[in-house]
């Protein structure tokens, strides 16, 4: 059995092997800048760590790791100009690093590659994989337009941000364990109890960006502290917070979601004073933790011996107790 580590190993030394000798340079500078800032490469290790709890040979799939890894990397492109984000990873944003028609070209060029790289499977599994890919990639693009509509809606309630985190967030984790267990030719009941461990997963570690994005450190979590207050994200936190709220709370709180003209540290501490008060922090904790226990159920009903699915555990441990 591989640690993470040395998944994650294989996979960065994958990367940083891909070829670009395409022409323009110009259209694949922006993927490789992208690529190479780094990050936990959750998704393609978590598929390769799926497939080795029954398989040693993970190399064998590492095209359509990739595959995985490049999606994931266009869609945070596309999000950072929408969210019109300025850092990512501690680097600046490919559309602050070139500009945002860039960022858009080089964004469609990556799921373009990322469907090539997911084709590199056995044939015989290739009818599957795309299934399961295409169906994946369908359901983040409706997570990410219930994300844009909930910027204008004030009634956005907590089961509806959970189906919106699930979609955008949760289910490219899901089929990563998912696609793994397909691959090493896993049976039916264990790729399924592998794709609801890694949604369950997945929504943990959505919420817990949520709470990081207020309450982690910027020199560890990579981007600033309290972007999403300042354009007034509806995550868990901010749902809760209207919900929660007194009546002078949630008046202070309309008031910094309405300011046109604000200072920014000025707007995050006072919205993080209100959620202080409240609790919200906690109630995130508490929420995490649950889906947590669901992976943990979930992967527990893998059939196979639980010394098999420890390293896989591992990964998940290191997910939650993560400060970036």
């Amino acid at each position: 059995m591989y640690s993470a580590q040395e998944i994650l190993n294989l996979v960065n030394e994958a990367l940083a092997a891909l070829p670009y000798d395409h022409k323009p340079e110009s259209l694949y500078a922006p993927i490789r800048y992208a690529l190479s800032l780094g990050g936990k490469r959750v998704r393609p290790v978590l598929m390769l760590m799926s497939y080795n709890l029954y398989r040693d040979d993970v190399k064998s799939i590492m095209g359509p790791a990739l595959g995985l890894e490049t999606y994931h990397n266009f869609t945070l492109l596309h999000d950072d100009v929408m969210d019109k984000a300025e850092v990512r990873r501690g680097k600046p944003c490919v559309h602050k690093a070139w500009n945002e028609n860039a960022a858009i070209l080089s964004g469609d060029t990556m799921l373009v590659q990322a469907y090539e790289r997911m084709a590199q499977c056995d044939s015989a599994k290739l009818q599957q994989v795309m299934q399961l890919f295409t169906t994946t990639a369908l359901e983040i693009g409706e997570g990410q337009q219930y994300d844009m509509e909930f910027e204008t809606r004030d009634d956005v309630k907590e089961e509806e941000y959970i189906e919106m985190i699930r979609l955008k967030t949760s289910v490219l984790l899901a089929c990563a364990t998912k696609m793994g267990a397909m691959l090493a030719d896993a049976s039916e009941e264990d790729t399924e109890h592998l794709y609801q461990f890694g949604e369950s997963l997945g929504l943990a570690f959505q919420l817990q960006d949520d709470y990081l994005d207020v309450y982690g450190d910027y020199k560890v979590f990579g981007k600033k502290i309290g972007g999403d207050i300042l354009c007034n994200k509806k995550t868990y936190m901010l749902i809760n917070a209207f919900l929660k709220a007194t009546p002078e709370q949630r008046t202070e709180l309309q008031k910094w979601i309405d300011a046109e003209s604000f200072n920014p540290d000025e707007k995050i501490a006072a919205v993080t004073h209100i959620y202080n008060s409240i609790g919200v922090a906690q109630l995130a904790q508490e929420k995490i933790a649950s889906y947590f226990q669901k992976a943990q159920t979930c992967l527990e009903r893998v059939n196979l011996p639980s010394e098999r699915k420890q390293e896989l555990w591992k990964l998940a441990l290191q997910l939650l107790n993560r400060q970036s």
